[in-house]
């Protein structure tokens, strides 16, 4: 019997993120946690605000291109009311670099990968902020380093170290770069991990998986707590254009 629990993946934009090996793994991941889940490999279910409203959880991994101004606001009624939205790498935070409204939803925006890839970093567990970290320790990594623009109301949940590759920005203080954060759209869940530069590295590193995992999950259950308590989206509209 198919699981009330519903998960919509899109999937395209840039290939060299491997959306299609990134979409397979999360459905995956999904699937073993009890949810049912559909792959799209383009943007028309989006412009079914219905369909959406009925999602438990949507991930994007979508890096770079465009999206439909009507189906990005659909998507962000349907997080709004209650439904999770959960990415990785590019595929969510460096999808539609256009769209400001998706910056806004999502907590932050690439900006650069100084070193490219195969650095080595650390990524430093925020202990104690967050029920999806519980159980996670300080953790290597050899792959892009992102640097975001973050939203400075996002919860961190890890972080590492810049500058580990000297460029222009190496003139600056060093700084502790979000990797991974949490943070609420309405009534919705938002979870972004930086890490996933190549599908393999969900593999060579267990607890980047694990974290993506438990932020999945984490958003997910959204819906059914706003259901449960009766949440609305009337106290976040506004008239403002």
């Amino acid at each position: 019997m198919e699981s009330s629990k519903k998960v919509l993946i899109f999937k395209g934009g840039w290939d060299g993120h491997e959306p299609d090996q990134v979409a397979a793994r999360f459905a995956g991941i999904m699937k073993k946690n009890g949810y049912s889940c559909e792959v799209h490999s383009d943007q028309e279910a989006l412009k079914d605000l219905d369909f959406l409203m009925g999602l438990d959880l949507i991930i994007p991994c979508w890096t770079m291109g465009s999206i439909d101004a009507a189906a990005r606001d659909n998507i962000v009624k349907a997080v709004a009311a209650g439904c999770g939205l959960a990415g990785c790498h590019g595929g969510m935070c460096d999808a539609f670099r256009d769209d400001t409204e998706w910056q806004f939803m999502t907590g932050g925006q690439w900006v650069s990968h100084p070193g490219g890839d195969g650095v080595h970093y650390q990524v430093d567990i925020c202990k104690g902020s967050s029920p999806i970290v519980e159980g996670l320790d300080d953790f290597e990594v050899c792959s892009e380093q992102y640097y975001l623009h973050v939203d400075p109301a996002v919860e961190v949940l890890a972080t590492t170290r810049f500058p580990v590759v000297s460029y222009y920005h190496s003139s600056n203080k060093a700084v502790n770069m979000p990797v991974a954060w949490t943070k609420f759209w309405g009534n919705g869940r938002v979870f972004y991990n930086s890490l996933g530069h190549h599908d393999d590295v969900f593999e060579k590193y267990p607890q980047a998986q694990l974290l993506m995992e438990k932020g999945m999950l984490w958003a997910a259950e959204g819906k059914q707590y706003a259901q449960e308590h009766g949440l609305t989206t009337r106290r976040f509209l506004q008239q403002a254009q």
